[in-house]
């Protein structure tokens, strides 16, 4: 007895915590130094742990973007017991993946949603939405709120619910733009958190928490993305929602 407890101890203590597998997947190789040089504004540590992420959940990442920024950090942690599922125009990925050519990124399993992009609006264009599950623990919507467009936000916050179990977490994080400020050029790429909370609940979710980790007191909200006051340094939301059990 005495022996299968010392070996259960053992195993327990060689069980990486959360933390640790986030700063190992950090060092991975094919992580660029563009990826690296994001890491804390980003805060990967922090902004995982926040979510509630564990290492056996099935997890949706909607439009992942060209770097697969988060996607290098969730496969490691997601591929022995969870499971990770990117989103989005199949064609745009299959694209960002060849240029990035990492082994691991490929395997990962992608569900295509019938989008593309209005260069005319600045958003997405968008038909059926389907996430083709019902099981996910997660789904991640990072940055890309934005780019919803007024006609599809309900139905796209509808399948979210419909993809998540009970008691599933939607992840909302983007570049924030002032309470009912009007559209332009200036702020198309920023979005307002109070309309978020307002369309994601009224879609049946529970407003769970927030935080102010990407909070940057010099970013008046006012200017875009790309000005040199502002790149790298955005003021971003972070809202986390449920599903109800």
């Amino acid at each position: 007895m005495t022996l299968g407890l010392s070996a259960s101890h053992a195993d327990a203590c060689e069980t990486p915590s959360l933390n640790e597998q986030i700063q190992q997947a950090m060092k991975l190789k094919d992580r660029t130094a563009s990826d690296i040089s994001r890491d804390k504004n980003r805060q990967p540590v922090k902004a995982l742990e926040f979510m509630g992420l564990k290492a056996d959940m099935k997890v949706i990442e909607f439009n992942p973007g060209s770097n697969f920024w988060y996607t290098k950090l969730l496969e490691p942690l997601l591929k022995d017991e969870g499971e990770l599922i990117v989103a989005g125009n199949n064609a745009w990925m299959k694209e960002w993946l060849a240029e990035i050519a990492s082994e691991r990124l490929n395997k990962i399993e992608r569900i295509a949603i019938d989008m593309d992009w209005s260069n005319e609006k600045r958003e997405f264009s968008m038909g059926t939405i389907d996430f083709k599950t019902s099981s996910a623990d997660m789904l991640l919507n990072i940055r890309e709120y934005h780019n919803l467009p007024n006609e599809n936000r309900s139905t796209f916050n509808k399948a979210v619910y419909k993809a998540l179990k009970p008691g599933g977490t939607y992840v909302v994080i983007d570049h924030t733009r002032r309470h009912m400020k009007e559209e332009s050029f200036e702020v198309y790429r920023r979005e307002d958190p109070v309309r978020v909370i307002k369309e994601v609940t009224e879609a049946g979710f529970d407003f769970t928490k927030y935080s102010t980790m990407f909070y940057r007191p010099d970013d008046h909200l006012n200017l875009e993305l790309r000005r040199k006051s502002v790149r790298g340094n955005s003021d971003r939301f972070f809202l986390v929602f449920n599903k109800p059990k």
